[in-house]
């Protein structure tokens, strides 16, 4: 979750005939498969007032190595995490990229909101050619105009996002952009697309929650990939595994879940991430949404790599099968 600018909003940003669109919505609001009431402004101020002596430090900065993409294009499967969201696949010979995020703050504002203390793990520099941009939400963590802003710049990729995204895009110059609703699904080149159903929710200001469709992709290819974006857990994950089947590599959230009083309803904690790996049916897991923008949650820096570690052993999971990865550096699957 970011920081949200309090502000109103009265009309529906969707575009597509009521009758027609497949995730729930009522003509204004969007909502999840198993609802759970929006959180008030007056509840996250509490939580950051109570937390604001208790919660985990983090460092003001991580030291890090830096990497390049192993090839500018690959036929076999490769994945890079290069840092929170932002995940490079690579496979058939095209370079998909998700929830960019290169700014140095999660947040509307260049002084103020949560700041990273890692450097994306490939410079923006040192990025191959993108072809594809896929966006799970609109939360600021996830959805950087200024990052995208640069990306369309340098290469004019296809940009999907959910329902509703398409003009705060286009008001920002971002011309080529493809909504999707819950369920469809669509190719590019050899690579097929599909948008499913995540536990979120949506939201750039105080009076516009739930106005645009969050959600998750499946991109087939050589492999099957199933990137969650940011999730709570529920009974959502066994029905993708009903209508995509065994999924190659999961690209799985693992972090901002403390306290979970506050985060349980929209963000996994890791012996969830691990219940998502085995209800999508997944060979292979990836953690991301960690370790990247400090005050976003709780929890110390290495707490979901330390958790991860106890949730897979106590399901009697190797760790060579959900990894926690260094960020920037190639995998190969």
């Amino acid at each position: 979750m970011a920081l949200i600018v309090v502000s109103c909003s009265s009309t529906s940003k969707v575009s597509k005939p009521l009758d027609k669109i497949k995730a729930p919505f009522d003509g204004k609001v969007f909502e999840n498969l198993e609802p759970f009431p929006d959180k008030s402004l007056f509840t996250v101020i509490r939580w950051r007032l109570s937390s604001m002596f208790t919660r985990n430090k983090w460092p003001e900065k991580v030291e890090q190595k830096f990497f390049k993409p192993e090839a500018e294009r690959s036929q076999s499967l490769k994945v890079s995490v290069i840092n929170h969201a932002t995940v490079l696949v690579q496979m058939n010979g095209v370079n998909i990229l998700t929830d960019p995020q290169f700014s140095e703050r999660a947040s509307p504002l260049s002084w103020l909101g949560p700041k990273r203390v890692i450097q994306p793990g490939i410079p923006f520099a040192d990025l191959p050619p993108i072809d594809i941009v896929v966006i799970s939400h609109n939360h600021y963590d996830h959805l950087d105009i200024p990052s995208l802003k640069k990306i369309t710049d340098r290469w004019n990729p296809v940009i999907y996002v959910g329902l509703g995204n398409k003009p705060l895009l286009n008001k920002n110059g971002i011309k080529k952009v493809v909504e999707m609703d819950w369920w469809d699904q669509l190719t590019f080149s050899d690579i097929s697309l599909q948008f499913v159903p995540v536990q979120h929710w949506s939201a750039r200001t105080g009076g516009d929650k739930r106005e645009t469709l969050w959600g998750g992709f499946v991109f087939s290819g050589v492999k099957k990939v199933f990137f969650a974006g940011d999730t709570g857990y529920g009974k959502v994950f066994k029905l993708i595994n009903e209508k995509v089947g065994p999924v190659d590599l999961s690209l799985i959230p693992i972090g901002a879940y403390e306290p979970r009083s506050f985060m349980k309803n929209a963000h996994v904690w890791p012996e969830e991430s691990v219940k998502i790996f085995k209800d999508t049916d997944s060979k292979h897991a990836i953690g991301i949404h960690f370790g990247t923008f400090a005050d976003l949650t709780d929890e110390a820096i290495d707490q979901p790599r330390l958790d991860l570690l106890k949730s897979l052993e106590n399901h009697g999971l190797s760790k060579d099968r959900f990894i926690v990865p260094v960020f920037g550096k190639t995998y190969s699957y």
